[in-house]
């Protein structure tokens, strides 16, 4: 078990700057979020900065997460009062709806005014949400890096929306330290940490527990298992074996098993797979 997850780079310290500093600025904040882990993708940093600012929360990579789910997590977020929208922002789908939904509120703004102002907008998340490529798909453009990596986000910039207008990037944000430390591991088992900093064999452990409990026939199909085993490590060695890692001596290359297993959850083939769901009182 991965007991702690602790990662706050300098650049972070200087991003929550960032937004206090501008958040006066904007009408209104887009946070991005990880479908697939909806409550761990949300920085309770940002909760505390933005207050009661017009929120927008966009749950991204809804393509590679449970639709129930997601129909599940719209209704939750609405409930407390925020705008939501799923959508795949790689693809652009849904961005078409964010841009009415983001048009219709800077009428509002402009109500019985005689000079329109801009609307403004900041966009807010943890690295690897997906930022990068919603800003691109928005302005219809390549303004903002991406990558599968997080990190790739360096500085502030305001960029230009059609429409009147204008949005705030801001780097990935992270907070000092993961009260909960399965936050920390969702976040890592999504690529939203470095997998440098951690040990990949046992991420992966820990993400086969978790599927062989919630999805164990996407497992067995993706995998091509009869069934699961009851340990973990007996359906990280079937992987394995059924992959080819194996090492000289008939022994398990746990390493590349690993990323074999982390690589194609990330990216969608083992299944639509939400990792939180929506606690019911």
């Amino acid at each position: 078990m991965i007991e702690k997850i602790n990662w706050y780079p300098g650049h972070m310290k200087k991003t929550r700057e960032l937004i206090q500093q501008n958040l006066k600025m904007v009408d209104a904040v887009v946070e991005v979020i990880d479908a697939r882990i909806p409550s761990s993708s949300r920085n309770p940093i940002i909760d505390e900065l933005v207050k009661s600012k017009q929120r927008i929360i966009i749950l991204n990579k809804s393509d590679l997460s449970d639709a129930k789910a997601n129909k599940e997590w719209e209704e939750y977020f609405k409930e407390q009062g925020n705008l939501v929208l799923a959508m795949n922002c790689m693809s652009g789908a849904g961005a078409s709806q964010l841009l009415k939904l983001l048009g219709h509120l800077r009428d509002e703004k402009n109500r019985d005014q005689v000079r329109q102002k801009p609307y403004r907008l900041m966009i807010v998340g943890v690295p690897n949400v997906g930022k990068s490529s919603l800003i691109n798909r928005l302005t219809g453009k390549k303004s903002a890096q991406t990558g599968d990596r997080p990190g790739v986000t360096k500085g502030k910039q305001w960029l230009n929306l059609p429409g009147n207008m204008q949005l705030l990037d801001t780097p990935g944000i992270l907070w000092p330290k993961f009260e909960d430390p399965n936050v920390g591991i969702d976040l890592a088992f999504c690529g939203a940490i470095k997998d440098e900093i951690l040990d990949v064999a046992t991420l992966a452990l820990e993400l086969i527990k978790v599927l062989q409990r919630d999805y164990p026939e996407l497992l067995c199909e993706r995998y091509k298992l009869d069934e699961v085993c009851e340990e973990a490590l007996d359906t990280m060695e079937a992987i394995a074996v059924k992959r080819g890692c194996i090492l000289p001596g008939k022994r398990i290359d746990y390493e590349r098993v690993a990323n074999v297993v982390l690589d194609e959850f990330r990216a969608g083939k083992i299944g639509k797979i939400t990792l939180e769901q929506v606690e019911n009182d």
